[in-house]
């Protein structure tokens, strides 16, 4: 049995599958199996179907029943456009391949989130439309905030933890404004107010250090900014000036503790979080180097909060991460930072500061 690639042409005449919007078509294609069998087996013998949509791409299978009835299905027929065994009665105990045949699968569960975060998107459109000018500004496009909701994140991340009745909620409570070239959308030094989605435009992240405006970062459609005086309670530490037009989504500091921090911020107590590093989870150590120097925990690693994107990519997913500083305030940031991107993250609760405490 061999393995291929999957079209995104193929996806769009299969049910389910071909209801999801575009941009989630060329995200699952990578997240898709294509398989070959040989003429006169059995292309479920060694693996069933259990927990997966299995579609028949090419050839022909015949399908056995528990009644000891069969039936041939056709690789393009109408009936193959649907996941094998799901239609009423259409269980099957046993198959074999009339010819080589072509399969595919998608892991059940991920199509299945996949269909309620549309699904959450599509059900409140006509609420949302109704405070919109126009179609294309309307948050049924959430595809958009591919960064943040990409399909990894939905499934395997931390947004996979949202309670469902957040879904539409959260699409609802985003707020969409057209920004211009130029403008400040926040500046260094203010109060946090919103978090904010790129929709279309561009955008750059700038900071003082020591009177000179140093360049931190460029952020483009589907990142987000903002979060990090939010989560942390502090005040904005960089500014973000729009490079070109744009649009932006912003939730309101109420809503994004409700809906959004809350459910992604998993704190640990002390002993809870050594635990987690006895059985292979990593401390990071978020502050300055000169502070990780001086009362690092021992076996933990510097990635100070400034530099926690940098990180994106590079650590494990497969791993999970204490993050602390010295309140928890910086850690929290920078927690939230990487449960968006998907990571295994936690928080050791009130920081080096209660730690001490705890040990006074």
């Amino acid at each position: 049995m061999g393995a291929n690639r999957v079209r995104i042409e193929t996806l769009k005449t299969l049910e389910p599958v071909a209801s999801l919007p575009e941009a989630r078509l060329h995200e699952l294609v990578g997240l898709c199996h294509v398989e070959t069998a040989s003429k006169n087996s059995n292309p479920f013998l060694v693996r069933g179907i259990a927990d997966q949509a299995v579609y028949l791409l090419r050839g022909e299978l015949v399908l056995t029943y528990p009644d000891g009835s069969s039936k041939v299905l056709v690789g393009g027929s109408e009936r193959s456009r649907y996941p094998l065994g799901r239609r009423g009665g259409d269980a099957f105990t046993s198959a074999k391949a009339i010819t080589d045949v072509e399969l595919m699968r998608i892991d059940d569960d991920l199509l299945d989130v996949m269909a309620t975060w549309d699904e959450a998107a599509s059900a409140g459109h006509s609420e949302r439309q109704e405070r919109r000018e126009t179609e294309g500004s309307s948050l049924a496009s959430w595809t958009l905030m591919s960064g943040m909701f990409s399909v990894s994140s939905l499934k395997y991340g931390e947004f996979s933890r949202l309670p469902p009745a957040h879904i539409n909620e959260l699409l609802r409570r985003f707020e969409r404004i057209n920004v211009k070239k130029g403008d400040a959308v926040i500046r260094e030094g203010a109060e946090g107010d919103f978090y904010f989605v790129i929709e279309t435009g561009r955008c750059k992240v700038e900071r003082m250090v020591g009177g000179v405006t140093m360049l931190l970062a460029e952020l483009k459609s589907g990142d987000a900014f903002g979060e990090e005086a939010l989560v942390s309670e502090a005040r904005r530490n960089a500014t973000v000036t729009m490079k070109t037009d744009g649009a932006l989504l912003r939730l309101s500091r109420k809503d994004f503790a409700a809906l959004l921090r809350e459910p992604l911020l998993h704190r640990l107590s002390a002993q809870e979080a050594r635990d987690k590093i006895a059985n292979g989870a990593q401390w990071i150590d978020v502050r300055y180097p000169s502070e990780y120097q001086y009362d690092k925990l021992a076996g933990a690693i510097n990635i100070p909060l400034s530099e926690i994107r940098n990180a994106f990519g590079v650590l494990d997913k497969g791993k999970e991460y204490v993050l602390y500083c010295q309140s928890g305030r910086r850690s929290a940031a920078a927690a939230f930072l990487l449960a968006q991107r998907g990571y295994r993250a936690f928080v050791l609760a009130g920081g080096l500061w209660g730690e001490t405490k705890r040990g006074a």
